[in-house]
């Protein structure tokens, strides 16, 4: 069990096994690479500027080459002796790994050695009395104070030991950074890569969000929408079944009996809005058919779609134009409106005119900021435009498949 509070003497030789380790496998592979980078220069060198420039050039296109199979090397190394997980670049080679098999692990594995031939000759050092006694008695009686010159030996040794482990700890901390930054992905792949995370993200809410609202519609529909159905029918046979009620008794029902018609009107216009079942059955066609019907303006819909889009996208849509001849009947005074809709590129665009008043401004509670928000949750454009007298058109562009 590895102790937690070692003794202060010891603390710089923590984990240092671990270090030499990786400094030794690193100085492997680097050497691997070198060996790569001399095979246009093996046979007996270039004599000539232009054979100096070819090879050269073979060198690095041979270390371009080897530059994949190199990266994984050291990414195994990292895991295997550290735990370093370097995640993998999103190309298959890239100029900046080059660059560090080139110059950054080159001079790591050059230091690498370098603190390996300290631990070896410092460990010798700080033995040296064990190296003087293993020798012959009469060959240590010849050596007149060796003793004295053992001593700076092993004093020298010693600090050669704590040398050698803080330069190991240094190198393994400036190889991990390097390797990090040089082998892992770039900055550009890393906030793409973030992008792509934070999106796939939004789509899992936008997707949870439009499950739950059709939960609620079922709920709504299957539930509460079916009572007071029950509770209009059984008021509307106690109205014809009990002719002889006092008419006090036959207001009170009479006026529960439209207070019950009138809930469930406002339940399917909620349901509806929540997320109507034929948009679901029979695509946004339909639903936006339905809409129109239901407008108390003339409303003219032009749906082209060469395919169904998204079924987030397709709901964003419907609630934008819901939302949008809401906003023509509550505060343009339009006598008419027009819907298109159609998909090119990937793009599904839909339009909402009307011949209304205009004037109309996002901040002042149209609920045209909501519709931002909505459309900005598919990665979509909203534009608006509404200048006094009229006509006011919102345009909204969703990619279709998300």
């Amino acid at each position: 069990m590895r102790n937690p509070h070692p003794v202060p003497l010891l603390r710089p030789f923590e984990g240092v096994g671990r270090a030499t380790a990786f400094l030794t496998t690193g100085v492997l592979i680097q050497t691997a690479a070198l060996v790569v980078l001399a095979v246009p220069w093996l046979n007996g060198g270039p004599t000539k500027a232009l054979s100096c420039l070819v090879a050269v050039l073979a060198a690095l296109a041979a270390l371009g080459a080897a530059s994949p199979v190199l990266t994984r090397m050291q990414a195994a190394r990292f895991r295997s002796r550290l735990g370093v997980e370097i995640p993998a670049a999103g190309r298959r080679w890239s100029w900046r790994q080059v660059r560090y098999h080139l110059v950054a692990g080159p001079l790591i594995a050059s230091g690498g050695a370098c603190v390996l031939t300290l631990w070896a000759a410092s460990a010798v050092a700080a033995t040296v009395y064990v190296w003087i006694w293993a020798l012959p008695p009469e060959t240590r009686l010849a050596q007149a104070g060796y003793t004295v010159q053992a001593g700076y030996l092993t004093a020298a040794g010693l600090a050669g030991l704590y040398a050698a482990a803080w330069l190991s700890g240094a190198l393994v901390r400036l190889d991990t950074r390097a390797a990090l930054e040089q082998l892992g992905p770039s900055r550009a792949d890393r906030l793409e890569r973030r992008v792509e995370e934070v999106t796939e993200a939004r789509a899992g809410v936008v997707d949870a969000a439009d499950a739950e609202r059709r939960r609620i519609e079922r709920d709504l529909h299957d539930g509460a929408q079916q009572r007071l159905v029950s509770l209009a029918v059984n008021l509307g046979l106690a109205k014809v079944t009990m002719p002889g009620l006092p008419e006090d008794a036959r207001k009170v029902i009479d006026e529960a009996h439209r207070e019950a018609k009138e809930a469930i009107a406002e339940l399917n216009d909620l349901v509806r809005g929540l997320h109507p079942a034929v948009l679901e059955d029979r695509g946004l066609d339909a639903a936006l058919s339905g809409l129109a019907d239901r407008a108390p303006l003339p409303v003219g819909v032009r749906v082209d779609l060469s395919a169904r889009p998204a079924a987030r996208v397709e709901a964003v849509a419907y609630f934008v134009v819901s939302e949008a001849l809401a906003n023509v009947v509550k505060h343009a005074r339009a006598s008419r409106a027009d819907v298109e809709v159609e998909s090119r590129g990937g793009i599904l665009r839909v339009v909402v005119r009307d011949d209304g008043v205009g004037g109309a401004d996002p901040s002042g509670g149209t609920g045209l900021a909501g519709l931002v928000r909505r459309v900005a949750s598919v990665d979509g454009t909203f534009s608006f435009n509404s200048p006094r007298g009229g006509p006011t058109v919102v345009t909204v562009e969703l990619p279709c498949a998300l």
